[in-house]
């Protein structure tokens, strides 16, 4: 019995470790200090505080996004201010009234663990009695002891002993070996056939502790199983009935590590968490850790800044990515900006953790949607439009129904996702599009507001553009006027319901934006004109010799063309885009006729990311030309440097080019682009970092090229070939 009480003593309990050794953890109060709304005040907090810390040009949320107000009104996925936007101003009082018993409630779990109930006095001060040894100022080891008591608070609850019923056994009894025996025997494995078993394991040197860990970790493991196996079988009413009397009864253990996983795992399989433990769970961080997804989109549903918290630093690193895919090192037509399929696109990380929070809860897809429309409003990224697409469509992949049945907007992005995916608009789809649109019902113009945010996504954008001059090039050989064809007058449809997307919103004046009638009769014939002097110079340089006609390629712009690039949005899109057609076919004289005329721009879409980024991309099958000092005047010195000095983005796009055909330059060129590029005070790290890059480049070029004293030093080797004889015949 001795030998016994000695092993005992040298492993003590885990509740009775000494205060001082106890982790951080532990000594950290057990709820917020300042709970706010029902324990959500530091998600508040934390939310307000990412919605103002990016600059406007970087993708920023708002200064505070939960009082921003609805994007559009009326229906729930339209834009309406729904129940969500509603509640975001009322969840504060509304938990506060209730606040005050939840914390009472845990504070009494607390209470009930730190060894009986207390004094009259000791309730009324708040403070626990000193536990023996220890001074009653010694605040760290008290606040230990009482996160520990906390911890284990729910086993007496259950009736089950734990460390303060032994501490007070030993403190009153008279025998501590027989009371030590007791609780062994009491709170054992309470099976006949193992007490003679477990002096083998003393013989072998395995601690007690070591073997009821190893059961207790077998017995947890299938109980997680049956919980998993009760969620799935029966009639839904029987097996959430005991589900829900399962957690009445183990909710007291939530705080245990041990048995944490046990409770989550039934608060998972809950449909409906009953409201209070979903109050108690928010209202202490580490729990809201802990539990499943699950479990928090019932907490999100109804506290909109705390699924705002959650959701924030997803959106940032989404924009971030696809910044950091403009301005990529790598010049390839390719592999560019929108190589990616679709789907894809729809398997990276942030889509995926957004579609997993939403699951198929349509008020957290509706937050979702209000927190992108806001965004997009304040900011003008076109790239929340693309997330809001793909969050639909990977909803749409996972067949669940219940949100997509009810967004309006599900087959007209669905549609669109097919012609994304072709790179074209056939005859086919563009008749369904066209349906969609022509079906917007009267008082459900709403639904324009987000068929436009999905219509301005830059893979959307893309699509209609590539398909525009494309349907150009075949009017060519047809011979028909742009005005008589339905197709393009459709694509030009969409092309200005999408770039009118950030003006409706902002506006709020759902109809589709009128368009221009000189765009159809006066600009596209221009540039339909522009393709044939293409087509007829071509054929031109085919022909033989003695049948070429003296043809020299237009190099002037017509006036007219310039001002409709200035003023008209439309224009300018198609515009650039027909600038990208004859780059990505070689045309050099072409790209030379228009450059001068991209200089100014309708609100400098020439200077945009996604065009620099297309036309470096493209620029690299004119390699070679770049060794001719006009054709670099012309890019570098009448494009790129006439906005490099204000536009950041142009000078890192011009750099990346330089890096990537810096070889194929001429030296004297050369040596006068890198001290034009060269970083000012303002430039940015991302600036600096490309020019440092660009000067280790050339001076590893400077290294491979022999120097002229060393070319003028080496003799030409010139030796005369020995004669072979012919061999003999056989």
């Amino acid at each position: 019995m001795y030998t016994k009480f000695t092993r005992l003593r040298r492993r003590p309990f885990p509740e009775q470790t000494d205060p001082e050794s106890a982790p951080y953890a532990l000594t950290r109060p057990l709820l917020p200090e300042t709970p706010g709304a029902g324990g959500t005040g530091w998600a508040h907090a934390r939310w307000a505080g990412w919605a103002g810390s990016l600059a406007p040009g970087e993708g920023a949320a708002p200064r505070n996004l939960r009082a921003a107000p609805a994007a559009f009104p009326g229906g729930r996925l339209a834009g309406g201010p729904g129940r969500c936007g509603a509640e975001v101003g009322g969840c504060g009082t509304r938990a506060e009234s209730r606040g005050g018993r939840d914390l009472a409630e845990l504070e009494g779990a607390g209470e009930r663990g730190s060894g009986g109930p207390r004094g009259p006095a000791e309730r009324a001060s708040g403070v626990s009695a000193a536990a023996p040894g220890e001074r009653a100022g010694d605040g760290a080891p008290s606040r230990a002891v009482a996160g520990a008591s906390a911890m284990f608070a729910g086993l007496q609850d259950l009736g089950v002993a734990n460390g303060e019923d032994l501490k007070e056994t030993l403190t009153n009894c008279t025998e501590p070996l027989k009371a030590i025996e007791q609780f062994q025997t009491e709170n054992g494995v309470l099976l006949p056939s193992l007490q003679s078993a477990l002096p083998f394991l003393d013989l072998h040197g395995t601690p007690r502790l070591e073997f009821h860990q190893s059961v207790f970790d077998e017995l947890r493991d299938k109980l997680l199983e049956r919980v998993s196996a009760i969620a799935s079988e029966g009639k839904a009413e029987e097996r959430y009935k005991k589900l829900e009397d399962l957690l009445e009864k183990s909710f007291s253990l939530v705080k245990m590590p041990s048995l944490q996983p046990v409770v989550m795992c039934v608060m998972k399989h809950l449909p409906k968490v009953p409201e209070k433990k979903l109050k108690l769970v928010m209202a202490d961080k580490e729990l809201y850790r802990a539990c499943a997804v699950e479990v928090k989109r019932q907490i999100w549903q109804d506290n909109q800044a705390l699924f705002g918290d959650e959701v924030s630093p997803l959106l940032k690193q989404y924009i971030l990515e696809k910044e950091s895919a403009l301005f990529s090192t790598e010049l390839s037509v390719l592999h560019n900006f929108f190589s990616p399929s679709p789907k894809t696109r729809r398997q990276g990380e942030v889509v995926q953790r957004l579609t997993r929070m939403v699951g198929k809860n349509v008020k957290l897809y509706d937050m979702v949607l209000q927190f992108l429309r806001t965004l997009f409003l304040r900011t003008r990224n076109v790239h929340y439009c693309t997330l809001r697409a793909e969050l639909l469509m990977s909803l749409h992949d996972l067949d669940v129904g219940e949100i997509c049945t009810v967004d309006p907007c599900h087959k007209f992005t669905w549609c669109l996702d097919a012609c994304i995916r072709e790179r074209f608009v056939d005859s086919k789809r563009a008749r369904e599009l066209q349906g969609f649109l022509d079906g917007v019902k009267k008082g459900q113009e709403q639904v324009l507001g987000d068929l436009s945010m999905i219509l301005c996504d830059p893979f959307a954008i893309n699509t209609l553009a590539l398909s525009t001059v494309r349907h150009l090039q075949e009017l060519v050989g047809q011979e028909t006027l742009p005005r008589d064809s339905p197709d393009l007058l459709l694509l030009l449809r969409l092309l200005a319901l999408g770039q009118g997307a950030w003006d409706m919103i902002d506006s709020q004046v759902f109809k589709e934006p009128k368009m221009e009638v000189e765009l159809i009769t006066r600009f596209l014939p221009m540039l339909m004109s522009f393709l044939v002097d293409d087509y007829t110079f071509n054929v031109d340089q085919k022909l033989p010799a003695e049948e070429k006609a003296p043809v020299s390629y237009p190099n002037t712009l017509p006036e007219s063309f310039t001002k409709f690039l200035q003023e008209q949005r439309m224009a300018c899109e198609v515009g650039l885009y027909y600038v990208l057609h004859i780059t990505k076919q070689r045309n050099k004289n072409a790209l030379l006729r228009l450059l001068p005329g991209l200089v100014e721009t309708f609100g400098d879409l020439a200077f945009g990311d996604i065009f620099l980024h297309l036309l470096t991309g493209n620029l690299a099958l004119l390699a070679d030309e770049f060794a001719l000092e006009d054709f670099c005047s012309s890019l570098f010195d009448g494009f790129f440097l006439t906005a490099s000095p204000r536009k950041e983005n142009v000078h890192r796009h011009a750099l990346r080019l330089l890096i990537h055909l810096h070889p194929r330059v001429a030296p004297s060129k050369l040596e006068a682009l890198q001290k034009a590029l060269e970083p000012t005070g303002q430039s940015g790290e991302a600036v600096k970092e490309l020019y440092s890059q660009l000067g280790e480049k050339l001076e590893q070029l400077d290294h491979r090229k022999p120097s002229p004293a060393q070319a003028a030093e080496t003799p030409a080797l010139e030796l005369p070939l020995p004669s072979v004889p012919a061999p003999a015949p056989l």
